[in-house]
């Protein structure tokens, strides 16, 4: 009796070994299946976060530029406006110089042609005197 006790306690140790060994390799399966399952969730979340920050990257270069361009605009305008100012006042300015030119030379041809017609009118006033004279 105490033999088959014996005997049943081993077949009973042997089985609960076996049960053991088997679920330990269940548990080392589903452990390496549950790892490889975190890995590939962690690998496709790096991917994602790594999209996410080149899709960032490419928007902040993308407003950095359209600022870049909106800021060579500005200064562009400012620029051609300010030229437009200076040209402006230049021919202003010129239009000056040549109105007083202008009103120089007409003072001179003024000038001129009343000291002809001063000349002309003593000169006939002479010819008028000796005509009378002759008469």
């Amino acid at each position: 009796h105490e033999r088959e006790h014996d005997r049943e306690i081993s077949e009973l140790a042997a089985k609960h070994s076996e049960e053991m060994e088997k679920l330990r390799a269940e548990l080392k399966e589903e452990q390496r299946h549950l790892l490889d399952e975190l890995q590939q969730q962690m690998e496709a979340t790096h991917r994602e976060e790594h999209e996410q920050a080149q899709l960032q990257s490419q928007t902040l270069h993308s407003l950095e530029l359209e600022a870049l361009r909106l800021t060579l605009n500005n200064m562009h305008t400012s620029q051609l406006e300010l030229t437009q100012s200076n040209l402006r006042k230049e021919k202003e300015t010129a239009l000056m110089e040549l109105r007083e030119m202008l009103n120089d030379k007409r003072a001179q041809e003024v000038a001129i042609l009343q000291s002809r017609h001063q000349l002309e009118w003593e000169r006939m006033k002479e010819q008028c005197l000796k005509e009378k004279e002759d008469l």
